[in-house]
């Protein structure tokens, strides 16, 4: 069975005491669960327009999403279209999403989105690359502190040394990715830990025991192993 982390917002406080707005989002979720045999087993509701990326429930609904292997799913796809931030960090989560209005609008459709976003970004650099090799051109070259260099002087990499050393050190920068996401998800379900100790559950296999039971999977998308509740605990 598909488990599913509803995500309901509504613009204003009042929207939100009178349920306005709320009911129909929260119906339509239902109502595509219901009809596809999904379980909801978490809720997040927001007051909050739809122009702002720094929505705290939203940011909550996709990190449970990812931590329990669910589905995130939103009662219309018109929430999408209204923040590249949105489309950005549903990406970055690496939640999977639906739209009740729209359920064959998955993944694929909000990559075609935030590619849209992502040529009109490519676009902006092309042209600024193209308006600062104008600029060396005609003698204007600058530093990184807007001072101009004089005409002609200027030559090789414009970084010096400081790009070879970096240029050197993609193995050590590759392994430090690897260990930030670790440690970020270690984070991310450090509140969950607390919970389950807090519960009496302190030894290693309870941990896992109560990890799996609800239903968080490890980093790679596996069941807890009181070593693997050991490598989490150890980077908290």
């Amino acid at each position: 069975m598909c488990r599913v982390i509803a995500y309901y917002r509504v613009s204003t406080e009042e929207q939100n005491r009178s349920g306005l707005g709320l009911a129909a989002q929260q119906q339509a979720v239902q109502s595509l669960c219901e009809g596809r045999g999904w379980e909801i087993i978490a809720e997040h509701t927001e007051v909050e327009s739809g122009k702002r990326s720094d929505r705290p429930a939203l940011t909550d609904a996709m990190s449970h999403a990812k931590v329990t292997g669910a589905v995130l799913v939103v009662a219309k796809l018109d929430r999408l279209s209204r923040s590249v931030a949105f489309l950005s960090a549903l990406q970055d989560s690496g939640a999977k999403f639906i739209a009740a209005d729209m359920p064959e609008a998955n993944e694929l459709t909000v990559h075609i989105m935030a590619a849209v976003a992502q040529a009109e970004r490519k676009a902006i650099g092309r042209r600024t690359k193209e308006a600062l090799e104008a600029a060396k051109a005609r003698g204007t070259w600058t530093k990184a502190d807007g001072t101009p260099y004089k005409s002609g002087k200027r030559l090789g990499n414009p970084n010096g040394a400081a790009a070879l050393r970096r240029a050197g050190k993609g193995n050590t920068d590759a392994v430090a990715v690897l260990r930030s996401d670790a440690d970020k998800f270690a984070q991310e379900l450090a509140p969950v830990i607390d919970d389950i100790r807090s519960a009496g559950h302190g030894s290693l296999p309870a941990i896992a025991s109560a990890l799996n039971d609800r239903h968080i999977q490890t980093r790679r998308g596996g069941k807890w192993h009181p070593t693997s509740v050991k490598n989490l605990l150890a980077r908290l």
